[in-house]
């Protein structure tokens, strides 16, 4: 396994992360354990997880995410060893996790407290937004609003509450996801202005077929250290090549929940098709090339993976051994520049 050093923190992370929300949806207790088992074996030691998960949002599963992750911590003890990721679920019409679900401070504790006793430890070492308070281009969404709305809660209010959580010790450091350039740039600037904790990372989806982190926030991550938390890599599976020509595998992910459709739009399923083609070329899986490629980029801090088998999970940490040539790399960027970020 390779390691790096997050700026701006003290936290070494594992290359590859472990991605935790399919457990208690498409993994049971025992299938997480073994999971978290072996990504420890192979030197994973950064976990990444949800208030609201497992994926897609039910009552009467959310949370188990966090209880089985808790759970695992309690029996294997070994809480000092992992770099444990979990985060605050934004405005949301899900009132089986709180009835208002604004990102102000008793909101932002109660989520909080929750999240400890789920995960049984007394702090997590990041703690992240999920999403934005505001409205904004967010989970695969274009053409921004322009909303004309008072925001009930503020970046400012927010960044305290998550100031008071560092002071306590509940966290170590704080983090965002499904952030844009202006939410990073103003919570790093309210930060330096009040003398008040720095983001220190951005979770974004980042694969070969949504590149959208290179617009803006790649030069922002160069020049702030503000890095990236690369989340589904191979777009739901997508970039497997399992779901082309209308495939629907028993058991896939895009299978058994409809709702992922982001990745199936017609220049999605086009571009994948060239990518296959690509790794055919070159004799490698194409699992293991569109990982490889975002495990290089230079703004990618760890690249989150996650499996519903072991088959699955092992193939994924080994992509941390394969490096791309050159000539591979032109090929890619050759597809990149036909079908320019078709599903962003």
């Amino acid at each position: 396994m390779k390691y790096h050093k997050l700026p701006h923190s003290t936290l070494e992370v594992s290359k590859i992360a472990l991605g935790t929300m399919t457990y208690g949806e498409q993994n049971t207790e025992s299938e997480a354990f073994s999971q978290l088992d072996y990504a420890l074996e192979r030197g994973v030691n950064f976990i990444d997880t949800a208030e609201m998960y497992p994926v897609p949002p039910k009552p009467e599963t959310q949370g188990l995410t966090e209880a089985y992750i808790g759970n695992w911590l309690e029996k294997s003890g070994k809480r000092e060893k992992i770099v444990l990721a979990t985060k605050v679920a934004g405005p949301a019409r899900l009132s089986n996790i709180r009835d208002n679900m604004n990102l102000e401070r008793r909101n932002i504790h109660l989520a909080m407290d929750a999240s400890l006793q789920r995960l049984k430890t007394d702090y997590v070492d990041l703690y992240q937004i999920h999403w934005p308070q505001r409205t904004t281009n967010c989970f695969g969404q274009l053409n921004y609003p322009y909303p004309d709305e008072q925001q009930e809660v503020t970046l400012i209010e927010t960044l305290e509450a998550l100031a008071e959580l560092v002071k306590a010790g509940k966290t170590r450091y704080i983090g965002v996801s499904n952030e844009t350039p202006w939410g990073v740039m103003t919570l790093l600037r309210l930060a330096e202005k009040h003398d008040l904790p720095r983001i220190v990372s951005i979770q974004n989806p980042y694969s070969l077929l949504n590149r959208s982190f290179e617009v803006g926030l790649s030069e922002i991550s160069h020049h702030e250290g503000i890095e990236l938390l690369a989340y589904s890599p191979l777009a739901f599976g997508t970039l497997s090549g399992k779901y082309l020509n209308g495939a629907r595998p028993d058991g896939a992910r895009c299978t058994l929940f409809e709702r992922f459709v982001r990745y199936f739009t017609p220049q999605g399923q086009a571009a994948t098709q060239a990518y296959i083609d690509v790794a055919k070329k070159h004799d490698i899986d194409p699992v293991q090339m569109a990982l490889a490629f975002v495990n290089q980029r230079p703004f990618v801090a760890s690249t989150i993976i996650g499996a519903t088998s072991m088959e699955q999970l092992k193939a994924n940490i080994d992509s941390i051994d394969v490096q791309l040539s050159d000539e591979l790399m032109k090929d890619l960027y050759q597809v990149g520049a036909t079908f320019s970020n078709p599903c962003p």
